[in-house]
């Protein structure tokens, strides 16, 4: 169904610099995280430019796809075509014709910037705030403070690019007792989550028994786009925003934040009043 140029990419580059420590100066290099911007084509037709990190484009594709609602499932991806050029990456999709003539007629013109996941919407009807509600799911997960705490402590040893650069977000696919099993970076953390997203649907890894751990708060966009997928829960290390709280309490998302090795903090099993919710 998808194919794709194979690309060998570290996600980095070694940059000369001048590091002031202490009073003393040192001639050294660094690993910079590249930032590429990405045109993402449907049938012929330019949709948006994201910056990102030229890595597992085809699964960023995918997922972008996906978490955007261009298609309501991957089958109708479908073919993918990545070519990276000298300073940026063009990634070709053929979608089905129905899904292309619905995203022709949401006019949309997204421009991405790092950790911006909405720049270029033309009204603010485009945004999709009032999501469905997502179905039952087939098992229902119930956060424990060992599933935390196991999926906080183990991330940070997935994360290669972090480890090299200090400027990268993750986005994790853990099992139902927080075990890490998938992980994916980027300078965005939008981008991270639509590579996994991407790589999940393309090996059909089922969505019903896990959960998704990202190393960033957790925005509007973020929550939006798990809500797309039915993914029943996501845990954030950083805090939340009142946007994504309202939109995880009316997707029936479970919405965990600042999970660390001691604890997190669930902010939607109460339900909690607020002028998009009142009781």
């Amino acid at each position: 169904m998808l194919c794709s140029v194979p690309v060998e990419h570290t996600g980095y580059q070694a940059r000369k610099i001048v590091r002031h420590k202490a009073g003393a100066e040192q001639i050294t290099t660094d690993s910079v995280a590249e930032e590429t911007p990405v045109a993402l084509v449907y049938n012929g037709i330019s949709h948006a430019v994201m910056m990102a990190t030229p890595l597992d484009l085809e699964e960023f594709a995918v997922g972008f796809t996906l978490t955007e609602g261009i298609v309501s499932h991957s089958s109708e991806i479908y073919e993918v075509e990545v070519s990276l050029l000298k300073n940026s990456a063009e990634v070709q999709l053929e979608i089905s014709q129905r899904a292309f003539a619905a995203m022709k007629e949401r006019r949309r013109a997204l421009a991405g910037r790092t950790g911006c996941g909405v720049c270029g919407i033309e009204s603010i009807e485009l945004l999709d705030l009032v999501p469905r509600r997502m179905p039952e799911p087939v098992v229902r997960l119930s956060p424990s403070r060992d599933m935390i705490e196991r999926a906080a402590a183990s991330l940070p040893s997935h994360q290669r690019l972090m480890q090299a650069t200090g400027g990268v977000h993750a986005a994790a696919w853990c099992n139902a007792s927080g075990e890490v099993m998938h992980v994916f970076e980027d300078v965005g953390r939008h981008n991270g989550l639509d590579k996994l997203v991407g790589y999940l649907m393309m090996r059909r890894v089922s969505l019903d028994n896990g959960f998704v751990f990202l190393s960033s708060r957790a925005s509007y966009e973020l929550v939006r786009k798990a809500a797309r997928m039915n993914i029943q829960l996501l845990a954030t290390i950083s805090a939340p925003t009142s946007l994504a709280i309202q939109i995880a309490e009316l997707a029936g998302l479970r919405l965990l934040s600042f999970c660390r090795k001691d604890g997190y903090v669930d902010y939607t099993s109460l339900g909690q009043d607020s002028p998009a919710n009142p009781r």
